[in-house]
């Protein structure tokens, strides 16, 4: 569904992605690894097109990205939904307001039938009766749950993932896995994970890819990626100081 071919960007004078291809499968659950800094978030931010690659294309369902003017990337973004790491909850607004913003700023449908649309949404999350409540009054996992029912009330066909579990308990850690399965499964929607957390890797992921060094150096199963002979992705998943990635 998504195709990524010889991607290139800097920031800040620095090379961040460097010629990096990747493709991503229709309907999957996708895991992009890598430590911190090594442009999981900047790559996601070129796939709703909030960041233009300085070369490269990327196709989402035929079409490359890179080449549409703003309001052509405003309406294809209509095929995503994301869930930002910090959840991105508006404070001023209540649960209800926050899930149904999209729906209130980019449709015609009326407060009832949003209304409804926000409380499917949230059961699909597990969230009942909090419509009402500030998210200063939510838990770091119910936040992350109201911003996967905002990321999904337009149904869209692809949905990405900018570090779900970080800051989590355990417990919720595993709900929140759970979760993006069960969505995946439920919805048939296209799922794009950028994590570090290996253990949520392993339980979640169809397919791995490892970015380092700015491209794709690993891509395959959680099996072909367990038994890769490459030293670095050894290193990374097991979570070693000693090896070719340095510390500090």
């Amino acid at each position: 569904m998504i195709k990524i071919f010889n991607l290139w960007k800097s920031l800040g004078g620095k090379e961040v992605l460097r010629g990096l291809d990747l493709h991503i499968s229709r309907g999957m659950i996708t895991v992009i690894i890598g430590g911190s800094g090594s442009g999981k978030t900047v790559l996601l931010r070129h796939l709703i097109g909030l960041l233009k690659p300085d070369a490269g294309s990327i196709f989402v369902d035929g079409v490359d990205i890179t080449k549409l003017n703003e309001i052509e990337l405003n309406e294809f973004r209509k095929k995503f939904g994301m869930l930002f790491q910090s959840s991105a909850l508006f404070d001023s607004l209540r649960v209800g307001e926050n899930v149904g913003f999209p729906l209130k700023e980019h449709t015609t449908l009326s407060a009832r039938e949003i209304e409804e649309l926000v409380r499917e949404k949230l059961a699909l999350v597990g969230l009942f009766g909090v419509e009402h409540l500030m998210p200063a009054e939510l838990s770091g996992g119910m936040r992350k749950r109201v911003g996967l029912a905002r990321a999904i009330i337009r149904e869209p066909e692809i949905i990405l993932y900018d570090e779900p579990t970080t800051g989590l308990d355990p417990i919720m850690v595993d709900a929140i896995n759970r979760l993006i399965m069960d969505l995946q499964h439920k919805l048939s929607i296209t799922t794009v994970v950028v994590t570090h957390d290996m253990s949520s890797t392993f339980k979640i992921a169809h397919r791995i890819a490892m970015l380092y060094g700015g491209s794709i150096i690993a891509e395959g199963t959680t099996e072909e990626i367990q038994e890769s002979q490459d030293p670095v992705v050894q290193q990374f998943i097991h979570g070693l100081a000693e090896g070719p990635i340095k510390v500090g």
